[in-house]
């Protein structure tokens, strides 16, 4: 039986119309609110129109392909949560993907039961960050001030904005700040489980991180090999 009260507002772009149909019946039925798109530009024009909590996104869509959403709809909102949906299989375009700023890869045949658990998991985290970002406003180390409500990296005159994901990678490196925080631990911090292709997907997000603090030579983030990650902070 249908809620009254949706539970989320999902943005979901699919040009499959069969597909579409099946997956949009099903998530109404679990609850939530579905806006369909069947090409990328049309879903970004829209995009703004109203609230979405999180975006389903195919990879091979006309006039806009899903990557190229992905990466304008980060340029409007860096803490939306992203999920693909898309027949491409190989690693490569998983990492192409959370390059871009998704924050999960689901590949075509996909169980429902799966889809929904993703969906209720991004939810859910979503409402807990909000809440702690009430609590946690600024955290600085060495050079950098990290803004958490704003997402945003300040380093003397230059500001980074950042996704959802990156806080919270870089808030849990600045309060454990020396302290070796092992891979599992982040995983399940911030990716909610520890598989292989989450621990890539952390390898991604270390290097990028690193990019962001080459503005104080003082700061390190040191990989110590298939056990984890410390920041350390040079003396002068």
């Amino acid at each position: 039986m249908k809620t009254e009260s949706p539970k989320a507002c999902i943005l979901y772009v699919e040009d499959d119309s069969a597909l579409s149909f099946v997956t949009r019946d099903n998530l109404e039925e679990m609850g939530y609110k579905v806006i369909h798109f069947d090409d990328g530009k049309t879903a970004l024009s829209n995009f703004t129109a109203q609230h979405f909590d999180l975006c389903l996104l195919d990879v091979m869509l006309p006039k806009m392909d899903g990557f190229e959403l992905a990466r304008r709809i980060r340029e409007i909102n860096a803490s939306i949560p992203i999920l693909f949906l898309s027949a491409k299989t190989a690693i490569e375009d998983r990492i192409e993907g959370l390059k871009l700023g998704g924050d999960d890869y689901l590949t075509k045949p996909f169980s429902m039961d799966e889809l929904r658990l993703k969906i209720d998991v991004f939810i859910r985290r979503n409402k807990v960050i909000d809440a702690a970002k009430e609590d946690m406003h600024q955290v600085k180390t060495g050079n950098y001030l990290l803004d958490v409500p704003n997402q945003l990296l300040n380093c003397n005159d230059i500001s980074i904005k950042l996704t959802l994901k990156e806080t919270r990678l870089i808030a849990l490196l600045f309060t454990r700040q020396n302290q070796l925080i092992s891979r599992q631990e982040i995983l399940m911090q911030i990716w909610g489980d520890d598989s292989y292709f989450n621990g890539r997907s952390l390898d991604v997000f270390i290097s990028r991180v690193r990019k962001y603090l080459k503005h104080d030579p003082q700061l390190e983030i040191e990989s110590i090999r298939s056990i984890g990650f410390r920041l350390t902070q040079r003396s002068n």
